[in-house]
């Protein structure tokens, strides 16, 4: 089997992100560079519990042809190569469809990044991708506009994110940590709303209180 090791860190990595609500049944998508030439990427379509090594393909960065894998590449594979191939810096690209962060698309605004380490992570900003219709070229070109060779996360409007990171690792740490910069950023203008004596104020307090229950977990692979 081809690149056999690092398709199996696709799985693990995959489940990883399952498990901690990032990935759910089919949905979210990610690619690692295998080589100049090759990229290993999630199939479509296939439940990530499920999923074994042989079902990763592995395509040409260059066309996208598949060279090896049982499966139909994911329809993200085009916007995961074309970050991949700017991004010469970093070997994996992560999609997800997140809770907080995709929450955050609708307003579609970049978000100012403020902590230390999560500037090591992201960037100076989250920046934000115009919206297009999953799987097609119109949502990589929308991306390749905003890409930064010192930013590693993205919002995709009215869809998810997407973070890249020099190791799979820290790709993962970008994932957790857009998704405490969003949690925090959501939280903080819901309470702003909940100071307020309005009539949704009982149950704006009840979510504040949601989302400090279940605080975001780090992703370690």
């Amino acid at each position: 089997m081809k690149f056999e090791s690092i398709r199996r860190r696709v799985v693990e990595m995959s489940v990883l992100l399952a498990d901690h609500g990032y990935f759910a049944a089919t949905g979210g998508n990610l690619a690692l560079r295998a080589d100049d030439e090759h990229i290993v990427v999630t199939p479509s379509a296939v439940d990530y519990y499920q999923m074994g090594p042989e079902d990763i393909c592995v395509l040409r960065l260059r066309n996208l042809s598949k060279v090896d894998g049982e499966r139909k590449p994911s329809v993200e594979s085009g916007m995961h190569a074309q970050l991949l191939r700017k991004r010469t810096d970093c070997c994996a690209s992560i999609h997800t469809h997140q809770p907080a962060a995709s929450a955050l698309t609708l307003l579609g605004q970049p978000l100012p990044v403020q902590r230390a380490n999560h500037q090591a992570l992201l960037g100076p900003q989250v920046l934000i991708a115009g919206y297009a219709p999953s799987g097609t070229r119109w949502l990589s070109s929308k991306l390749t506009r905003v890409l930064r060779p010192d930013v590693n996360a993205y919002l995709l409007r009215t869809h998810g994110a997407i973070c890249c990171g020099a190791s799979p690792e820290r790709a993962l740490q970008a994932i957790a940590a857009l998704e405490a910069l969003a949690t925090a950023y959501l939280r903080e203008r819901i309470a702003a709303r909940a100071a307020l004596a309005t009539p949704e104020q009982g149950a704006l307090r009840k979510l504040i209180a949601t989302l400090d229950a279940h605080p975001v977990q780090e992703l370690i692979a």
